[in-house]
């Protein structure tokens, strides 16, 4: 990944960006659609409505102004809730005939659960995205001691590198993490 998500939003109000957008629907799509299924959708509905929102994020993107005080995560969940809102209703007043469709409500268990993946789906998708990024002893070096959580001394040995080189590569992939997610994980 070159620019940080905060430009990829930025990218992102440009017509006629398509990788920009593809960026955006990699990093993305996983997140919607786990969320999507822990509100209870089956999988085809899952994908629908992952669907749809990027149908309606299509529309909305060229107007969207990132406010750094705010939070694109809250904006995101709210844009995924609404449209998983009107398809609820929509189904609701085709069952029930032409009465007021009820109010569906989000319990909050699921607002938790969808604030905790979404940090667990974007920090993934970024990682995964940024991967080739790095030479491969660099990005395992990095891996080994922030996942994997063995000594620096350890993964030194088992790589044939210095310690410090170690501690190295950790700081490189994790700024360039935090770079990636400015913004994105506040």
């Amino acid at each position: 990944m070159n620019q940080t998500p905060v430009s990829l939003l930025e990218r992102l109000r440009q017509p006629h960006n398509p990788k920009a957008w593809e960026r955006f629907v990699c990093l993305y799509t996983p997140l919607i659609f786990s969320w999507a299924r822990q509100a209870g959708l089956q999988e085809s509905d899952a994908a629908d409505l992952v669907q749809d929102v990027f149908i309606l994020l299509l529309q909305k993107m060229p107007d969207f102004v990132y406010d750094q005080l705010g939070s694109f995560r809250a904006w995101l969940k709210t844009v995924t809730l609404n449209k998983w809102r009107d398809n609820c209703r929509r189904l609701s007043t085709r069952r029930e005939g032409n009465g007021p469709p009820p109010d569906v409500e989000v319990s909050d268990e699921l607002d938790e659960l969808w604030e905790t993946e979404y940090r667990r789906q974007v920090v993934s998708q970024a990682l995964r995205m940024m991967q080739s990024d790095f030479e491969p002893q660099t990005w395992q070096a990095c891996w080994l001691m922030v996942v994997d959580n063995q000594p620096a001394a350890t993964i030194a040995a088992k790589l044939g590198i210095k310690v410090g080189t170690v501690y190295a590569a950790k700081c490189r992939v994790l700024a360039r993490l935090r770079q990636e997610l400015a913004g994105l994980l506040d």
